[in-house]
């Protein structure tokens, strides 16, 4: 060991007696600095549009799309050749080898020595990145501590790893900038060859398990795993066991068999440590994140807990002929798992198949550019572009007798079996595309429990929920590729009509716009679907309370008569935008969050809502409107001719008016929930698409549907607030960080490595 920290020393030192490792020093620096500084600054001048900020400590340093070390990571590669390429080329090409070898040190010993040094170098270059870290602990309040050292582990391992493979490169040649240029080779190989022959099942495996940077990406957000540290524990034990057996084949002579089985050893052996260290079920994790988002929530953990010892078999189908066939097409398998691992970690016994086949899609545009042409033709001609074998595909015929995808629209899909019972997990139209952990968790869910079940009244006039036109509600109920539809938020829908008896064991029975007035044996279906304790959902709209009215009376609510209107310089006045209330906030953490950032609900067409306080019901309002915007207005209302006025001599009222009123109390021992709203539209298909204007009414709707389930769909999978969320900088102290990390910094390290320098020329 003696002889080893001796060896160290004095490679620091001739490492630290040359100009070399000064200049890349001093362009981490700067380079670190001059990223640190312009994210400072973005972020201080954001800060005087924006009240508030989240997650800052991910944000600026770990975060994927910008982060501090997420961006240094991808330039690591550049530095370390540089440094390596004469730890033993230099002794090759100057003869001192020679003196190593006839001296009594041991091979291993030099090795591991050179090795120790540039753990050291390593070590200076984490030490910078500290200096960033302790300004932002300045700047910014609960600053993350843990995210921060687990990222610095990442990084730090990778370079030991690099290190390691350049003393390797460095033992085959005695010419420096060969081994440097060999490194750069061998490290772009490593970076890209998880990506090589991802489409052969043989070799996919194991391309995927040697990429490289991948590993300390995880650790810079947060997640440290054994499986992660192993992997870069093995790689520098291959490079380093195949530096010392190259040297010791230069020192001793020995069969050529012999050195063959060496070198097998040591990668056999790394293997084999490898695979013993990635097994599912045997991997130690830590989320170094305050809030665990590298962690499953409470409530998943306790959902794949309940499914015991039953294996899950999740089977993908893939349409050849739809547009969402390449998102799990064989080359992309591997980076499909990455999906699964946080599940995995739970619930090791869960088994994936692939089915992939072509069969008809519902896309007009496909069909149009092959006019003319059979599935067979289209198949056999899109295979040659994919480069896709049309023999490993499934017809229509084989798939149609396995599984009926037909109601999925054949889109990518996943089918989830759990003991004797299935369900799907789908994919969805928009830039997150997989299920998130809301939706899986209530795909499982829903196979472990009787389903929430919702009934619309359907008499042939209400909202129904398998049109698309802009007033019904298809995109909150069924629409398969909208995540945020009821369906694959754990829930089942479907119509009633109120010429029979309304169902009892639903979760809620709703009510949307109806346009005709109820006949008295209709209401008397109403009101003892109502008296038995029944949640319902009654939607109205202005100009139709004389159908509602009668309803709502037994429930304490009427309808004003007139409508509301709210004043704009760019949206209809009809458009109102009431504020959520306490009442809504108590429906999710989400909407909870919501409340505080003043979230709104986009309601085309309102009236105002009044209540009884003193009826049997405990009725709480749910939004309110704004009065210094918006009033009820009376009379016939033109907005297409002159600007809207609030007139109170035509009978205008101005005051906070609820849109939105929640009602309860207590029925054979349950708690009866009640929604009333004054408009029909804030869940129809047209505003959950709206686009100009920032609206809660997805969640405010999902929220809605969640209250009458108590609370069982939609899973909660929501974690606490960042509360690293502002930032202590003035433009006076970004400017600050200029002069010091960008001037003085560099400046001290330049100064004090030139004068080392000519000091030690001097001697």
């Amino acid at each position: 060991m003696k002889k080893t920290i001796r060896i160290a020393k004095l490679e620091l030192s001739t490492l630290f007696y040359s100009p070399i490792a000064w200049f890349l020093l001093i362009v981490f620096i700067f380079q670190v600095a001059l990223g640190y500084t312009e994210t400072m600054e973005q972020y201080e001048m954001s800060k005087q549009i924006y009240n508030g900020f989240g997650f800052l400590s991910y944000n600026i340093f770990s975060s994927g799309m910008g982060g501090l070390l997420s961006a240094i990571l991808s330039k690591l590669y550049l530095y370390i050749p540089l440094i390596t390429m004469g730890l033993m080329s230099r002794e090759t090409s100057s003869g001192t080898i020679k003196l190593l070898y006839s001296s009594p040190v041991k091979v291993r010993e030099i090795v591991f020595g050179k090795f120790v040094s540039m753990m050291v170098y390593s070590l200076f270059l984490i030490g910078v990145l500290v200096l960033f870290m302790i300004a932002g602990a300045i700047t910014i309040p609960h600053f993350e501590w843990p995210l921060m050292f687990s990222g610095l582990l990442g990084i730090y391992l990778l370079l030991c790893a690099y290190s390691a493979i350049g003393l390797f490169m460095s033992c085959l040649t005695s010419y420096q900038v060969v081994a440097a240029i060999s490194t750069f080779v061998l490290f772009a190989a490593l970076s890209y060859v998880g990506d090589m022959w991802q489409d052969k099942d043989v070799l996919r495996d194991l391309t995927y398990s040697l990429a490289f940077p991948g590993r300390a990406e995880k650790m810079i957000g947060g997640l440290i795993t054994t499986r992660d540290v192993a992997y870069f524990l093995v790689i520098i034990y291959i490079f380093l066991g195949l530096a010392i057996y190259k040297l010791r084949g230069a020192r001793e002579s020995k069969p050529v068999l012999l050195r063959i089985g060496q070198y097998t050893f040591i990668v056999v052996s790394a293997i084999a440590i490898g695979y013993l260290t990635s097994r599912l079920g045997y991997i130690g994790y830590y989320d170094a994140s305050a809030t665990k988002a590298n962690t499953l929530s409470e409530n998943a953990q306790k959902i794949l807990k309940e499914t015991g010892d039953a294996p899950l078999e999740i089977t993908y189908y893939d349409n050849f002929l739809d547009r969402t066939y390449s998102q799990a097409a064989p080359d992309r398998r591997n980076s499909n798992m990455e999906l699964w691992e946080p599940y995995l970690r739970f619930k090791p016994d869960m088994h994936f198949k692939y089915v992939y086949y072509y069969d008809s899609v519902v896309d007009p545009y496909l069909y149009k550019a092959i006019k003319g042409m059979t599935l067979r033709e289209l198949v056999e001609k899109r295979t040659k572009g994919f480069k896709v074998d049309a023999a490993s595909l499934m017809t229509p015929e084989q798939v149609r007798k396995i599984i009926d995808l037909g109601p999925e629209q054949r889109r990518l899909v996943m089918h989830v079996k759990y003991k004797d019972r299935s369900t799907f997990l789908r994919v969805f139209n928009d830039n997150q595309f997989w299920p998130s952990e809301t939706e899986t968790m209530a795909a499982l869910k829903r196979m472990m429990m009787p389903l929430p079940r919702i009934a619309f009244l359907d008499g042939g006039f209400e909202r129904t929920i398998d049109k698309v036109g802009d007033r019904d509600y298809e995109t909150l109920t069924t629409r398969v590729s909208f995540r945020y539809a009821l369906i694959n938020q754990g829930f089942d829908v479907f119509s009633v009509t109120p010429d029979k008896e309304l169902p009892t064991d639903v979760a809620a029975l709703v009510i949307a716009d109806p346009k005709k007035d109820f006949s008295l044996e209709e209401l008397s279906r109403i009101q003892r679907y109502i008296d038995a304790g029944g949640n319902l959902l009654i939607a109205g709209e202005p100009g139709k309370q004389a159908v509602l009215n009668p309803l709502l009376k037994g429930l304490g609510v009427q309808m004003t008569g007139g409508m509301l209107v709210q004043k704009s310089r760019d949206y209809s006045p009809t458009l109102v935008l009431p504020y959520l209330q306490s009442a809504a906030g108590a429906f999710s953490r989400t909407l909870q969050n919501d409340l505080e950032d003043s979230a709104r609900v986009s309601m085309p067409s309102a009236a105002g809502l009044v209540y009884d306080s003193t009826g049997p019901f405990t009725v709480r309002p749910l939004l309110m409107t704004d009065p210094k915007v918006s009033w009820n207005k009376q009379g016939q209302l033109v907005t297409d001719s002159a600007e809207i006025v609030y007139a109170p001599e035509a009978g205008d009222e101005r005051r906070a008016f609820a849109t939105a009123l929640s009602l309860t109390r207590k029925v054979g021992g349950k708690e009866q929930r009640i929604v009333v709203t004054s408009d029909a539209d804030f869940i129809s298909n047209a505003e959950l698409n709206r686009n100009n204007v920032r609206t809660d009414n997805f969640r405010f709707n999902t929220g809605i549907f969640g209250w009458f389930s108590y609370g069982v769909f939609p899973i909660d999978t929501s974690r606490p607030r960042s509360k690293d969320n502002r930032l202590r900088l003035s433009s006076g102290g970004v400017l600050a960080l200029k002069v010091i990390y960008l001037g003085v910094l560099p400046g001290f390290f330049l100064v004090f490595g030139t004068v080392l320098l000519i000091r030690r020329k001097r001697k």
